[in-house]
């Protein structure tokens, strides 16, 4: 990810609406974030403060089991009204991909849940799988 007026958009970004735990390293209390998007580097999430450029921080999101846990560096924090958004970059190029993979496990059981209350229809995690893939699969974005 990055910020410059040059390139300000290096990799394309993946809404991903997941609640996520963030950390500063080391030790501190983890505070309940929500993430915004994914792109190929990293991801972005609202925070209550603006985090120090070059931090690194600890990001985790329970939704799935096992949790993805990952370090990455704050590349750029900018005001979103009364907040702030943060874009952090992935310390390990394999977490790119395990996020990938949580986000689109969120965007199924979110449909899951969708097609309960819409429809009145109950979903196993494998037929709402096999019903977003056929829907919708082909529109989620690739990394």
């Amino acid at each position: 990810m990055t910020d410059t007026a040059t390139n300000p958009r290096r990799f394309i970004r993946h809404t991903a609406d997941v609640p996520i735990e963030v950390r500063a390293v080391p030790g501190a209390q983890a505070v309940v974030q929500h993430g915004t998007n994914v792109s190929e580097g990293g991801l972005a999430f609202v925070s209550d403060a603006c985090l120090d450029a070059e931090g690194t921080i600890e990001v985790r999101i329970p939704e799935v089991d096992p949790p993805f846990e990952a370090h990455a560096r704050v590349v750029w924090c900018r005001p979103e009204g009364d907040r702030y958004l943060v874009g952090v970059q992935f310390l390990d190029a394999a977490d790119t991909f395990r996020a990938r993979m949580v986000e689109q496990v969120c965007t199924i059981e979110k449909y899951r849940k969708d097609v309960h209350e819409q429809e009145g229809r109950e979903l196993d995690a494998q037929q709402a799988a096999a019903e977003w893939i056929q829907k919708y699969a082909g529109r989620f974005p690739t990394a």
